[in-house]
């Protein structure tokens, strides 16, 4: 069994014990959950859930590619809401990004998320 770890500077950098993501038998992607952080400032982007969704899909893309991937190849996803009143927002920034052949889904509302943002994006992804 191979475990590689997956890192990129077009992402935030971990801000604790964790890797961005795993790469496991070179085939199957494992992300961190992202949260809405600008990887070049490091501050949290966007007040809206809008916004933040955005950057958090952008930050799972360059973890992606970085593991050799990318968002066309995502097979499952789970959506951290502060908010579930903001899920029709965030989901369509979702679909602009999921749209054509979205991958599977679970989204739960959670009482905080780090750095008290609104979203918090994990994946699933395969490596084609």
């Amino acid at each position: 069994m191979t475990r590689e770890i997956v890192s990129t500077n077009n992402a935030p950098a971990a801000i604790g014990p964790y890797s961005q993501a795993i790469r496991f038998q070179g085939q199957m992607i494992y992300t961190a959950g992202q949260i809405p952080i600008d990887p070049a400032t490091g501050q949290v982007v966007g007040v809206s859930i809008s916004e933040q969704t955005e950057r958090v899909i952008r930050n799972l893309a360059g973890i992606l590619d970085a593991a050799g991937s990318s968002l066309n190849n995502v097979v499952k996803t789970t959506v951290f809401l502060k908010n579930m009143s903001d899920f029709a927002d965030m989901n369509v920034v979702y679909g602009r990004y999921f749209g054509a052949n979205p991958p599977a889904r679970s989204t739960v509302e959670v009482s905080r998320l780090p750095k008290d943002v609104l979203v918090e994006i994990e994946c699933l992804a395969l490596v084609i």
